[in-house]
């Protein structure tokens, strides 16, 4: 064989060898650029709790992924790496780190910048109104027109499911929450904020409830309903914007089981649902001044235990003498005994709470029940720190009650 005729046959090779190469790359290129992206789950996972702890998108290809309904490809040269971390928005809501495209692709409200690594990440606020949905973490649900009262009539709802199974638990700030009052037999007749569809039995509830919150346990992957009914025939200065958060099933602040209310500070104030010092101006079945106590409610509040902690104490907010009010006549009992012991009762069966293994003075008490009007500073070493509470829907008796307002503070464990 001649060299020419050699040297020929070697440039055929080598041409159809690169030719497979481009054909290779291209077709790799091709296939990338065609793939159906589905949301990043980085991105719709809960955030445990406000601050928790980031974790980066990306991948190794040097190329990020929005985690909207309308995925798109970035130039590595555009964005950097960035944690989807939750942020504060210059309208002081939290919100949570993404894509300037990826925040306006899901309706969601540009708050300000949140990242130093690119212009284009934004703090995201998602905000709801009525007849909303939402797969987000940190949405904010209020009534149209908020913080302009609410005229009433017909039921505002948002349905909230969870982006797939690693989320068990869902927890309702109120932000703002005022409604019509109960009737004076507590009942919430003409305003009620229900939630449904999971695992946990949430009460009706209304009135003043500003500050107070909830936990709900997710029914699997199943929708939670969040709705507010009102009455068009009752005029009332009605408003409320929740925060609506996500729980992972691993995440440590995870309410415990039985429990619809989680207090993490060491100590603070619990309160049941509609306290407020001042008396009802609502009559009872039987004429007389009705109670601000909510009827038939049966549900935990529960205290995270501090490291070195080894006791609670409950005690009534000192500054009210009506923070401890549950059964009997408030009217009939002279002021000057509201809270002391002379009207503080554990012979209970209807309206009461339950403190586990109580103490007083460092005495054990016989029963785990208090009801009437005043409770003595209480202290408990049982495991976890819960306070039960229990109402029926006979309030005949129970005249110009407001429920229980109380402050708790854990005790360091004893040095041995």
């Amino acid at each position: 064989m001649s060299d020419g005729s050699s040297s020929s046959r070697l440039m055929a090779l080598v041409a159809i060898f690169f030719s497979s190469c481009i054909v290779g790359i291209y077709s790799a290129a091709r296939a990338s650029s065609s793939l159906v992206l589905t949301p990043d789950p980085i991105y719709n996972r809960t955030l445990n709790d406000t601050l928790a702890e980031a974790v980066e998108e990306g991948s190794s290809t040097g190329l990020t992924r929005s985690g909207s309904r309308h995925p798109r490809w970035f130039p590595f040269y555009t964005i950097g790496r960035f944690s989807n971390d939750i942020c504060t928005g210059n309208n002081l809501l939290l919100g949570t780190c993404v894509i300037n495209g990826e925040c306006s692709d899901n309706s969601g409200v540009a708050a300000g910048s949140c990242s130093s690594i690119t212009s284009q990440a934004i703090c995201c606020i998602y905000q709801r109104t009525c007849g909303a949905s939402t797969s987000y973490n940190n949405t904010y649900f209020y009534n149209s027109n908020y913080p302009a009262p609410y005229a009433g009539g017909g039921r505002c709802s948002i349905v909230v499911t969870p982006p797939d199974s690693s989320i068990c638990q869902l927890r309702v700030d109120f932000l703002s929450l005022s409604l019509a009052p109960p009737s004076g037999d507590g009942f919430c007749n003409t305003d009620a904020l229900t939630i449904t569809g999971g695992a946990s039995q949430v009460p009706s509830i209304c009135g003043e409830n500003s500050g107070q919150h909830v936990y709900v346990d997710f029914n699997g992957v199943s929708p939670i309903t969040i709705s507010v009914a009102t009455s068009s025939g009752y005029t009332f200065n009605r408003n409320w914007q929740f925060q609506i958060r996500m729980l992972g099933c691993t995440s440590a602040t995870l309410a415990p089981a039985g429990c619809l209310q989680y207090y993490m500070p060491s100590s603070g104030t619990l309160a049941s649902f509609n306290y407020v010092s001042a008396a009802s101006s609502a009559l009872n079945s039987i004429g007389v001044q009705g109670t601000r106590q909510l009827a038939n409610t049966k549900y935990g509040i529960c205290i995270r235990k501090a490291a070195g902690m080894c006791s609670i104490t409950y005690s009534q907010v000192s500054s009210d003498t009506y923070s401890f009010t549950l059964t009997n006549d408030v009217g009939a009992v002279d002021p000057a005994l509201l809270a002391t012991s002379s009207v503080q009762s554990q012979e209970c069966t209807t309206d009461y709470i339950v403190i586990p293994a109580p103490t007083q003075g460092g005495v054990s008490l016989a029963s785990d029940r208090f009801c009437g009007l005043g409770l003595v500073s209480t202290t408990t070493a049982a495991k976890p720190f819960v306070v039960y509470t229990v109402t029926d829907g006979n309030e005949d008796l129970d005249i110009s009650n407001r429920g229980f307002y109380l402050s708790y503070s854990q005790n360091a464990c004893p040095i041995l």
